[in-house]
């Protein structure tokens, strides 16, 4: 079994991982040498804050060993990924892996005798998603029923709150006036459609006006922030999604949670205000990606 997306998860086996998070972050204790003599090879070819510690983190606390692997020290720069991850999976029990492109991952996939978690790429974020599901379930006692709002740029990340909600009974609105098409899936978003849960809208006001959590994420990808060849288009997608930026005059009718997958960038999609309100659940949120990495690894592993 992978974690690449959750298109091969029934609703009920994503709400057991959610729940798993929440056990193993009440009961630390209980599954500290669940892991013992396993390794996890993590893979990154993207930058990471929160994806490299917690999951490294997260072997620890489990009685495993985490392998830190820069994709540009290694023969994956040169040699064929089928080839690679052919060995590499021979030496450890599962593969975290952080990549720019999908297809790489999915190439991963086929030839890893493991499991492999999607850490992130262009297309989907499902480890981060299942840490934000866990947040809503804390915050509110049920997910069924719930509405989040998205506002922001249809990415890798939105891709995955669509599915992820819409399988657990989630209503999800997303207000996305730029589409990334690197992250396009019409696959996932017209099972979306299908289930009523999931509808897009520019009118953000209204979509905020009844919402239970707000969540948005950086209008530009982390490794074209500061990139100068990218300046044109940051500046371009500035000027574009200055009205959607979650702030104090967008959210004062409004008792919604606040929510970020981090990194931040302060002053764009979201006040400095907001991230420090008693609404905002940012950095909540941020901590629970070790639980949840903790549970998806345990799931993979067939410890539960």
């Amino acid at each position: 079994m992978h974690l690449i997306n959750f298109k091969n998860l029934t609703g009920q086996q994503l709400a057991g991982i959610i729940d798993k998070a929440i056990e193993v972050k009440q009961n630390p204790e209980k599954y500290r040498m669940d892991l013992d003599d396993k390794s996890l090879a993590m893979i990154f070819q993207k930058t990471s804050t929160r994806t490299r510690i917690s999951f490294e983190v997260a072997m620890t606390q489990l009685g495993g060993h985490a392998l830190y692997i820069d994709w540009r020290t290694t023969n994956f720069t040169m040699a064929d990924i089928y080839d690679e991850m052919k060995y590499l999976s021979r030496n450890v029990d599962c593969v975290m892996a952080r990549l720019k492109k999908n297809a790489d991952l999915q190439i991963m996939a086929k030839a890893s005798r493991v499991p492999i978690v999607n850490g992130c790429d262009e297309k989907y974020h499902p480890s981060q998603v299942i840490a934000d599901l866990m947040i809503m379930k804390e915050k509110k006692g049920k997910l069924k029923g719930v509405k989040l709002v998205y506002i922001g740029v249809h990415n890798n990340v939105c891709n995955s709150l669509i599915e992820g909600c819409t399988k657990l009974g989630v209503k999800i609105t997303t207000v996305t006036p730029i589409f990334n098409e690197l992250s396009r899936d019409e696959e996932l978003l017209e099972d979306a459609r299908k289930t009523g849960l999931y509808e897009t809208t520019l009118n953000v006001r209204q979509a905020v006006g009844d919402a239970d959590f707000v969540y948005t994420d950086t209008w530009v990808d982390m490794e074209f922030f500061t990139d100068p060849k990218y300046a044109t288009e940051k500046e371009k997608r500035d000027k574009l999604m200055m009205p959607y930026q979650i702030n104090k005059e967008l959210l004062k009718e409004s008792d919604a949670y606040v929510m970020h997958d981090m990194p931040i960038h302060r002053g764009y999609e979201i006040s400095r205000d907001v991230i420090e309100s008693l609404k905002s659940i940012i950095y909540e949120q941020s901590e629970n990606r070790l639980y949840s990495a903790k549970a998806i690894i345990l799931k993979l592993l067939g410890k539960y």
